[in-house]
């Protein structure tokens, strides 16, 4: 990061901050006859803004092999199915996406990085040609609204695309969990000619617009050992299993990943440790539910919850107790 960093440029920007030494008049009060036409001065820094944020994503290119583009697209060369998200949501639809085409599938995700400005030459250039539908997935709801800001924008963007079927869709509102398998609901529901509007994630039985969750599907790298340690708030699991992670991390070859999961009580609550292991990186932001092992640190658990779900055939269940 550091051999990115212009100095002069930083001290330039330092240079017009507000200074008694260098007085300045900014953030005027102005009537109608000005104010509308000194708003509108701006637009040029937005124009510009992609192409220099996309010089910066080649400069980090070049001193880390880390490559980013304002829109990243990943999937079939000929896909006719494409799903645009931003945020961690993407990496559970690339790893999806990748599993679904080793099927033979026709699919493909684009990574928005750049959400504001909104640059829709760089999305043009991102999607295939042989695109036929999107779902736009938005992290967000505006009720009233007749589709979230990301679908709004997508849909602007390809106006000019008449032969497309642009739907959106809502998933992950209060880091709600985001799934493969729900993903593979999202690109079937693409498939069929689906609704606009529609909700994953959750079981919708007011306004009917969830999509069913109909097979579950299993896409972490091969090889990768998940595990789930039930634990109360305060009792030390969370702290046992982050440094468990950790020493396997440091200590040893394989890639790891911890995900510690609290309930509103915190103290005297229940937790669950979310770890995973194995010899290939690890792209899985969300909770294990297809695990390997799966230990319960506090015996009253086993009257409240269904501690053996998703446990695999074979897998292993430890119960920590005084017996």
């Amino acid at each position: 990061m550091l051999a990115m960093i212009d100095y002069d440029t930083i001290a330039a920007h330092r240079n017009r901050a507000l200074n008694p030494e260098r007085p300045v008049l900014r953030g005027t009060a102005q009537n109608p006859d000005v104010f509308f036409q000194a708003r509108e001065t701006v637009n040029q820094y937005y124009t510009d803004c992609p192409a220099i944020v996309q010089d910066a994503m080649d400069k980090f290119a070049k001193l880390t092999g880390r490559e980013y583009h304002l829109f990243d697209y990943f999937g079939a060369p000929d896909a006719e199915r494409v799903v645009v998200v931003m945020g961690s949501g993407a990496e559970t639809v690339e790893e999806t996406t990748k599993y679904l085409l080793s099927k033979g599938e026709k699919i493909g995700v684009i990574t928005v990085h750049l959400y504001r400005p909104f640059s829709v030459e760089h999305l043009m250039k991102a999607l295939p040609a042989t695109v036929k539908s999107i779902a736009v997935l938005d992290r967000t709801k505006e009720p009233g609204s007749i589709g979230e800001p990301l679908y709004l924008d997508v849909v602007t963007a390809l106006k000019d695309r008449c032969d497309l079927n642009i739907i959106g869709g809502r998933y992950g509102l209060s880091s709600k969990e985001f799934t493969p398998s729900m993903v593979l609901a999202i690109y079937k529901h693409l498939a069929a000619g689906g609704f606009h509007g529609f909700t994953v994630g959750i079981e919708d039985d007011v306004s009917k617009l969830s999509l069913a969750i109909t097979d579950v599907i299993h896409t972490v790298p091969e090889g990768t050992i998940s595990c789930k340690f039930w634990g109360l708030g305060s009792d030390g699991t969370v702290g046992a299993n982050k440094n468990s992670i950790k020493i396997i991390g440091d200590h040893t070859d394989l890639h790891v990943q911890g995900y510690f999961q609290y309930d509103s009580k915190k103290s005297g609550g229940s937790t669950i440790s979310h770890l995973r292991f194995g010899p290939k990186p690890i792209r899985s932001p969300y909770l294990v539910y297809n695990a390997d092992y799966i230990a319960c640190h506090n015996p009253s658990f086993v009257h409240h919850f269904d501690l053996l779900k998703g446990l695999k055939k074979r897998g292993t269940f430890v119960l920590n107790c005084l017996w």
